[in-house]
């Protein structure tokens, strides 16, 4: 059987983001299921999203908010309302569910395709790519043809060639063979591209093809279930601006 393969991350709580894509992909016709991470952290629902992910029975590996919610650590550091958004998301989440959290990999390989929710030169450290030589420290140590990685909530495509690194727009985008991909499928439930609409990403196996999907969901809905939560008025606020 052919295999249609949908990535999804950076879920972020947000369930009705969440659900929407998870119809698309039954449209689609998706037959596997790939996470980058992230799956709590900012949203309101992070026990809905966590279960329903769970559900899919796929490969997911850990982002840097599922390993701020699940180790447990100090929060001296971090800004005041992200410290406070991961304690309410700890409280939010059974034992059990917590321990599933921090039991996750920070990179791996299924399909023959790798999936990291940062970088691979050092995947537990959470860097950032925005640019070709931040690109390049990760393609050092990619081995497969094809990664997908999220954490920018930025829809991009990394392309290596020939010892050159070479950035693209997110489009819709066959994929030679002979050379690799560091592609960033965005994110489902807080996109950062000025494109409030969730994102996420399919690909066809058989004829190496990926197509970005981003779809429209209730984002008032999301942002009222952050107000009713408590949680900082912020997070609310930039659902609707894709900040």
């Amino acid at each position: 059987m052919d295999k249609l393969i949908a990535i999804i991350g950076d879920i972020h709580s947000n369930l009705d983001a969440l659900e929407v894509v998870l119809e698309d992909c039954r449209r689609e016709g998706v037959t596997d299921y790939l996470c980058t991470g992230d799956v709590v952290g900012y949203g309101a629902q992070p026990h809905e999203c966590l279960e329903l992910v769970r559900s899919l029975g796929c490969p997911i590996v850990m982002g840097n908010h599922d390993h701020y919610v699940s180790s447990f650590q100090d929060l001296d550091d971090f800004n005041p309302a992200a410290a406070e958004v991961v304690e309410w998301t700890r409280g939010a989440l059974s034992q059990e569910e917590l321990e599933f959290l921090a039991s996750l990999p920070f990179k791996s390989v299924n399909m023959g395709i790798t999936l990291v929710h940062a970088t691979l030169d050092n995947p537990s450290a959470f860097g950032y790519v925005f640019d070709h030589l931040q690109a390049e420290a990760h393609f050092v140590h990619q081995v497969t043809s094809l990664c997908f990685h999220g954490h920018t909530h930025c829809p991009m495509i990394y392309e290596k060639q020939l010892g050159a690194v070479y950035r693209i727009d997110a489009q819709d985008f066959k994929l030679p063979i002979g050379r690799k991909y560091f592609i960033n499928v965005g994110s489902v439930g807080q996109p950062r591209d000025g494109d409030p609409r969730a994102a996420y990403a399919l690909y066809d196996v058989k004829s190496r093809t990926v197509r970005f999907r981003r779809l429209e969901y209730d984002i008032a809905s999301a942002q009222s279930k952050i107000l009713e939560a408590g949680l900082p008025e912020r997070l609310a606020a930039r659902l609707e601006m894709g900040q």
